[in-house]
């Protein structure tokens, strides 16, 4: 009989182990974020995912897809980096530059059309959620002119993370 009571102790030591621990919560009841770390493996398929979700909410507004554009994506990384030296989010460079100077140093020779920029600690898809949400940042993602797109972050140690999405054709 003892030996029951011990077994069963044991399975419901072990059942209770497996729950999953319940989050921590914050002042306002929500879970606490957790700290997006981006790493070599996720820095090669950040582009592609925010491509495919950016051309997905464009294709439900039946606006044509856009293609990644390697200088693009140059000039949004490099404006990323700046953002963090200066710690602000901003359009202009430290150097003054603005987002058509940017494009134009990084080699693109079409025409730019927009800019987004985000400082935030939240991944790559909730930012573009965030940007959808607010008419001046969605009107850059769905721009029916736009065919191109280019998009760069740079993440401190803190682990926040500066985002630059930039548009043209």
């Amino acid at each position: 009989m003892q030996n029951v009571k011990a077994l069963t102790v044991l399975m419901v030591l072990a059942l209770a182990a497996c729950e999953p621990a319940a989050p921590e919560l914050g002042p306002d009841g929500k879970p606490l974020p957790q700290l997006y770390k981006i790493g070599a493996k996720d820095a090669e398929v950040i582009p592609q995912r925010v491509l495919e979700a950016m051309n997905s909410l464009r294709a439900v507004r039946g606006t044509a897809p856009v293609a990644l554009n390697p200088a693009l994506s140059q000039a949004a990384a490099a404006h990323s980096r700046d953002m963090a030296a200066q710690n602000r989010p901003w359009h202009w460079g430290s150097d003054g530059s603005s987002p058509l100077d940017r494009a134009s140093r990084a080699g693109f020779v079409g025409k730019l059309l927009g800019e987004n920029i985000s400082e935030t600690y939240e991944t790559e898809t909730e930012t573009l959620s965030a940007w959808m949400g607010l008419t001046d940042t969605r009107d850059v993602i769905l721009n029916p002119a736009a065919t191109q797109m280019g998009f760069g972050w740079y993440q401190e140690p803190s682990g926040k993370i500066w985002w630059t999405m930039v548009t043209g054709q």
